[in-house]
């Protein structure tokens, strides 16, 4: 009889919601995992990262609103470990900062189930530092308390708000929301000076972070007239008064968007870097991916006539990498291309290929899959050979247009596009609330994508940022509010989006 397999189970924090403030340890955990056990205190953005194949277990856990009582949530972690899965217990900010952690633990350790801590970035300390506050300052404090502020219904505050108020440290609240107005009087009540500065933090790191900064004693009002949603942070102490002279994430571009990034997972890195610095939270939601041909009958023909073909034509960057992994699997030497022309579509494209030491022999001004073929007929000679090895679903202009100039063309599908959806965040819901800013599209086939993965979606409420015509047309076609790039060019469309929240804040 073969002996059980056991599982392992990794707590890890996944910080205050800005996915930046992830730890390179907690990702690498999350990309091995088999079941992943996450809760509503987790950044969407962390979660868009969960690998597609991994099993999902919603346990929600937020003040007065338990989705999965702790004692259930033991048990999930401790039978999905019995059963032999890596498995990952996904929390908000630190796992032993008032996370519960410990009790998650005591289980396991009594079953013998092996498992690991990844502390997270903990939100008393990221989110004022998000918000100009420094939790330390020589000149105004040498400690700082972190105290839980939620209670049991009913119950008094087990607090000792006189002995908070004598260390004249930062005092920080979580989970106070609710009971703001009685954790200033018990301040007050502790002797603390009425004037002293005090701030509430609301969903700092993300794109709705808010502010509110008064003092102890007209905080709760303050709070009661702008309004904040929970979770949020409560801040008391001199450093708070500091939190308008250092604030900065409110300073960058695209600083409270929140952007959805369609593109295939493995083309989105670069994109979302590149708006995650201009301040953006950004979801990075595939609404295609790409799968290699199994079948390489089609293209080891090709390859056994190289020599034929005066031109290779590239469409994408995808349509590169693939290419190249497959003639290695057929064994094919890339020096059998030595004869041929280069013609590349997008200064991806062409990135692509210089990392291969090939440099495109043209490339048109607009990156459309027209211009290259007007551009590539008006280059090569009539009766010449173009070889096309590129995705099954590839805009069917471009063979057209150099047929019609007398180029004899081959046209190879070595990999096919397919439709992704998630069902991590509601995204139709996000939509229909406002809360997603815009929506950024590459190609037309992640607009058909997009819409097929949300068919309930109202697409009029989506504020599309598209590379380019033939993609705007395809987001247009389905009535969204379209914003095209000047080039397209990933720096082109950032610029674009920076453009469209400046306009929207207008």
């Amino acid at each position: 009889m073969s002996e059980q397999r056991v599982g392992k189970v990794w707590l890890v924090g996944a910080g205050p919601g800005d996915i930046g403030l992830f730890t390179r340890k907690g990702m690498e955990v999350l990309e091995q995992a088999q079941v992943v056990v996450y809760d509503s205190l987790v950044g969407q953005g962390v979660l868009s990262q969960i690998p597609e194949q991994v099993r999902k277990i919603y346990v929600g856990k937020r003040s007065a609103n338990h989705t999965m009582p702790q004692e259930q949530i033991n048990q999930v972690l401790l039978e999905e470990a019995q059963k032999g899965f890596r498995v990952v217990r996904l929390k908000g900010g630190d796992p032993f900062l008032f996370g519960r952690g410990g009790e998650e633990l005591e289980l396991l350790e009594e079953h013998g189930i092996p498992f690991e801590i990844v502390p997270g970035v903990t939100s008393p300390l990221a989110v004022p530092a998000y918000n100009g506050i420094p939790v330390t300052h020589r000149d105004y404090c040498s400690s700082v308390h972190i105290i839980t502020g939620h209670r049991r219904a009913g119950q008094e505050y087990d607090i000792d708000f006189e002995a908070l108020v004598r260390t004249k440290g930062t005092l920080v609240f979580l989970m106070g929301v609710a009971a703001l107005p009685d954790i200033c009087k018990g301040l007050l009540d502790g002797g603390m000076d009425p004037s002293m500065p005090a701030a509430i933090l609301q969903q700092g790191t993300t794109a709705g972070q808010k502010r509110i900064v008064a003092t102890v004693s007209t905080l709760p009002r303050e709070v009661e007239r702008q309004g904040i949603t929970p979770p949020a942070v409560i801040v008391v102490g001199q450093v708070c008064a500091l939190a308008d002279r250092f604030a900065w994430y409110e300073r960058l571009p695209l600083a409270g968007q929140k952007i959805v990034v369609t593109r295939p997972r493995d083309l989105s890195s670069v994109m979302a870097a590149k708006l995650r610095r201009q301040g953006a939270e950004v979801l990075e939601l595939p609404a295609i991916a790409t799968k290699p041909v199994e079948d390489l009958h089609q293209l080891e023909k090709a390859c056994s006539h190289l020599e034929d073909f005066q031109w290779i034509v590239f469409t994408s960057p995808t349509g590169v990498k693939v290419f190249f992994g497959q003639i290695q699997e057929l064994g094919v030497d890339i020096r059998r291309l030595g004869g041929m022309s280069v013609a590349a579509l997008g200064e991806g494209t062409a990135k692509e290929l210089k990392k291969r030491g090939i440099f495109p022999d043209l490339m048109p001004e607009v990156f459309e899959g027209e211009a290259l073929g007007h551009a590539l007929a008006k280059e090569a000679s009539a009766g010449e050979h173009i070889f096309i090895p590129r995705a099954s679903k590839g805009n069917p202009r471009l063979v057209e247009i150099l047929e019609e100039a007398d180029l004899v063309v081959e046209e190879v599908h070595t990999y096919d596009t397919i439709y992704e959806a998630q069902d991590v965040i509601d995204l139709n819901n996000e939509f229909e609330n406002g809360t997603i800013d815009c929506a950024v599209f590459t190609s037309s086939s992640s607009v058909r994508g997009f819409s097929k993965a949300l068919p309930e979606l109202d697409l009029s409420k989506v504020r599309a940022a598209c590379i380019g015509r033939q993609t705007r047309a395809a987001a247009d076609k389905l009535g969204m509010q379209t914003y095209m790039a000047d080039r397209a060019t990933i720096d082109s469309v950032i610029e674009l989006v920076c453009r469209m929240a400046r306009e929207g804040g207008e």
